[in-house]
């Protein structure tokens, strides 16, 4: 009796084991052909069917790139049953072939490395519109700035003046009102219309970037307004990318003598591993060795994985204060390239770029 039990469990055991579930895709590949830029998203649908013993349950579907998106089936697809993946491709702006795959993970015990599918095809360029025939290839509706980002180094004690092209794209004589949101150190200082830009005109305002106004360092990301009565986009943004530099040209020899004097005892944080989801340190000693209090202006960083806390922005002379480093792996993974830019009014060297290196494991 106890052997014959032993051995009906151990059948069933066998029987479990055997039951397991298996993909079997109706396609790998799906070709387009030829599509047009213009017309819009296409999408591909992969079916399949679950020809093994158990339920079959995809565990991930990853886009091999932006381009593509994928909805599938989300509930468990039961033996003998068929589910979809769906791949779509958005083609506007990207003219010519592609080759594009999603990789499918499932809970087959047996799967060591994800399946790919692959969706094929060749964007027939768009035709250019009015717009770009006439140079203004960024933008909506009818009133278009031409080229809407600037450029440019400027001294804490100077300005920068910059033209911007506008055109209205109205017909029959539809003048559009344009008027400026400015910040106080940006300014308009001219223009080639009126209030209103005429139909079919093309026209340009002048702006002047103050340096002196501009109460801040380093690298700047700001901008500027032109409200309009378009209809489809009214408000259109200039932006100004700007790298605000401290002027020590007026500073005499005497006072270049008596000057802070920034140095630093290491100029790289570097780290060899570290796993996901924890954080390292480093300390880097900033020292004073001039003859006037050296103040930190700003301390920039250029991810926000890495972070920083500095344990005085003021350093007298013959003083030092630490920075302190921390960089947060989280979800990253891999190599790993930062740097913290220290700026200070040090004539010597007012900008020190401080390199982070490291890997990131799993």
């Amino acid at each position: 009796m106890k052997k014959g039990f032993l051995s009906l469990v151990m059948m069933v055991a066998v029987l479990f084991a055997m039951a397991q579930p298996r993909i079997e895709f109706e396609k790998k590949t799906h070709e387009f052909g030829d599509i047009h830029e213009e017309g819009g998203k296409v999408t591909a649908r992969f079916t399949f069917k679950n020809v093994g013993d158990s339920a079959l349950v995809l565990t991930r579907v990853k886009p091999g790139c932006g381009c593509t998106a994928a909805n599938y089936t989300k509930e468990a697809v039961q033996p003998g049953q068929t589910g979809f993946i769906d791949a779509t491709y958005d083609p506007w702006g990207r003219p010519g072939q592609f080759n594009k795959n999603i990789k499918v993970s499932t809970n087959e015990p047996n799967q060591t490395n994800p399946y790919i599918i692959f969706i094929k095809g060749n964007v027939i360029k768009r035709p250019p519109t009015k717009y770009e025939i006439a140079g203004y290839k960024s933008g909506r509706g009818e009133v278009r700035v031409k080229e809407a980002t600037v450029r440019f180094q400027v001294k804490n004690t100077g300005s920068h003046i910059d033209t911007f092209k506008i055109r209205s794209f109205y017909e029959n004589g539809r003048a559009t009102s344009v008027n400026l949101e400015l910040p106080e150190y940006i300014q308009e200082v001219g223009r080639s219309f009126g209030p209103s830009i005429p139909a079919d005109h093309e026209g340009y305002i002048v702006l002047k970037y103050d340096g002196t106004k501009r109460n801040a360092w380093g690298n700047l990301k700001d901008r500027a307004v032109i409200v309009t009565d378009d209809t489809l986009e009214p408000r259109k943004y200039l932006y100004f990318n700007v790298n605000l530099v401290e002027d020590f040209s007026k500073m005499s020899q005497k006072d270049l003598e008596k000057a802070p004097k920034i140095s630093f005892d290491k100029t790289a944080f570097k780290f060899d591993t570290v796993a996901q989801n924890t954080a390292v340190n480093e300390t880097i000693k900033i020292t004073n060795n001039g003859r006037t209090p050296l103040i930190i202006r700003k301390i920039d960083s250029s991810m926000p994985a890495l972070s920083y806390r500095m344990s005085a922005m003021e350093i007298a002379p013959g003083q030092s204060a630490n920075l302190e480093l921390t960089f947060k792996a989280q979800n990253r993974r891999g190599k790993q390239n930062a740097t913290v830019e220290v700026i200070s009014n040090s004539p010597s060297n007012p900008s020190q770029i401080i390199s982070v290196t490291g890997v990131v494991i799993q």
